[in-house]
């Protein structure tokens, strides 16, 4: 790789360069090129100006209610990831009949991604919430993270540590709400009552109420590569299908995916940007976030952001007839990508070995919360716990607090559609079908590359408000609508 990049962008190549020699395309005749602004008109020139100008620091300071930069140089490393992307997409293109000689990518551009959510919100209508919450700090110190997707778990966590019936029933919709708003406005009994109990005995209450609690951890873990990929199965009869369209790269390949929340459809809606058609597993009805308001017509803006553009079919993947389904979207595909807890495609039979002997050569992409590396029993697999256990928490400033922004799902977004892009390049290499296995914990990670700093002053105007950044004309070639403010593809290619 060929790289062209603006000054002070060293940490996005660096990033860029560590995930494609995991891909093992260590060269290339792919010219890369990394700037700040990108087709944003303004005078970028740091990760701070880009944070500013870009809403990652007013989206990320909704908690404290003032706009606040991330320490890490969460951008940058984004993009860098972005660039990977971008030069794998190219030497898939090139592989399949169409040259790619050129990529470019922006900080502007992987920081606008990031936003993307909270734009297309800002756009049909949200008002964010009021500034607070947590993590919580226990009676002998301990700063902690809880997580739990059920209304009882949460009641009955509170209840047996003796908070106030009130303040647990006004807290759960804030602490619910809190991937999509970015704040959580917590009533001050819970901190109170956590407060009062030592760490040990909330980790025994909560292990019994079935809520997740992890501690505020200091220090990232021992090395840990942004994804692990292992052949699966037989060569495939052919080769990838032949490539149509330099500028999209992807044209022609199948994605099959069944994802959730943010991560999982991120990935495959960046494939889709990248020109491959996605085909979307949802339950029969639909998926439920599809109504959550604000709405544009009749989905979910913050769905729009992620899902838009992809082929529905509805699947009840729990019955015999459903998963045969399955077998018969795959058996069309080039890609099957999912974001299910652990051990659940082993359940259905929908692992990796089941799906190559209906399509071999199948890439098969895991997008999980930790991996493997917390044992077969891990905690929650969520944005926020991640923060706090992999240590990005701790980096983010000096009161060692998770963002409420959702970093590591945005980042393990765009590290496991760079793993699938990885298999995809590993089989038209040797015709083998890949298993590819992704986790926010090892997208985490991956800001180990970006060292705390003490923020300067930015050269640009704070921005406070994402639905004037969506008006404002200078931001036209980044930025598109459909109902809402929505993130154009961020590369270019030639």
């Amino acid at each position: 790789m060929t790289s062209v990049v603006d000054a002070g962008c060293g940490v996005a190549e660096g990033v860029a360069a560590r995930v494609l020699r995991l891909a093992g395309l260590d060269t290339s005749t792919v010219d890369c090129e990394i700037g700040w602004a990108g087709p944003v008109r303004l005078p970028l020139r740091s990760e701070d100006d880009v944070q500013a100008a870009c809403g990652i620091s007013h989206v990320h300071g909704r908690r404290y209610g003032r706009p606040t930069a991330l320490a890490v140089d969460y951008a940058s490393v984004a993009t860098g990831v972005l660039a990977a992307q971008g030069v794998l997409a190219a030497w898939l293109a090139t592989s399949r009949g169409v040259p790619v000689r050129r990529v470019s990518t922006s900080v502007a551009q992987a920081a606008l991604l990031s936003v993307a959510q909270y734009l297309a919100a800002a756009t049909a209508g949200d008002e964010p919430g009021e500034p607070g919450g947590p993590p919580f700090t226990s009676a002998d110190g301990v700063r902690f993270e809880i997580e739990t997707l059920a209304a009882e778990d949460w009641q009955r966590f509170w209840a047996r540590i003796g908070a106030d019936p009130a303040a647990i029933r006004g807290g759960w919709r804030p602490f619910q709400h809190r991937f999509a708003t970015a704040t959580c406005p917590l009533p001050a009994g819970l901190h109170h009552a956590a407060h009062a109990v030592d760490f040990a005995a909330l980790m025994e209450v909560a292990a019994r109420a079935n809520v997740s609690i992890v501690p505020v951890a200091d220090e990232f873990p021992a090395e840990l590569p942004p994804w692990r990929r292992t052949p699966v199965g037989r060569p495939a009869a052919g080769e990838l299908p032949a490539a149509w369209s330099a500028t999209r790269p992807l044209d022609g390949v199948v994605v099959v995916e069944s994802c959730r929340r943010v991560q999982g459809p991120l990935a495959g809606h960046l494939l889709r940007l990248l020109g491959a058609t996605v085909i979307r597993i949802e339950p029969p009805g639909g998926d439920p976030l599809r109504g959550v308001p604000p709405v544009v017509g009749d989905c979910s803006a913050r769905f729009l952001a992620l899902n838009r553009g992809k082929r529905v079919v509805e699947i009840d993947i729990t019955t015999a007839s459903g998963r045969r389904e399955v077998h018969e979207l795959v058996a069309g595909a080039d890609v099957f990508l999912h974001n299910w807890a652990p051990g659940k495609a082993e359940t259905l039979a929908l692992e990796a070995d089941a799906l190559a002997a209906t399509r071999p050569g199948l890439v098969h992409a895991w997008a999980s919360g930790w991996g493997d590396r917390l044992g077969p029993r891990p905690p929650l697999g969520t944005d926020y716990l991640v923060q706090v256990h992999s240590g990005l928490a701790a980096r983010l400033g000096p009161d060692r607090t998770p963002s409420l922004m959702t970093l590591t799902d945005v980042l393990g977004g765009l590290v496991a559609a760079t793993g699938v892009l990885a298999g995809l390049l590993a089989r038209a290499r040797t015709g083998v079908g890949q298993r590819v296995d992704s986790s926010l914990l090892s997208a985490a990670v991956l800001c180990r590359d970006a060292p705390a700093t003490s923020r300067a002053e930015p050269g640009v105007d704070i921005r406070t408000d994402l639905a004037e950044l969506a008006a404002d004309h200078r931001f036209a070639g980044a930025l598109e609508w459909d109902g809402c403010c929505l993130v154009r593809a961020p590369w270019e290619f030639g």
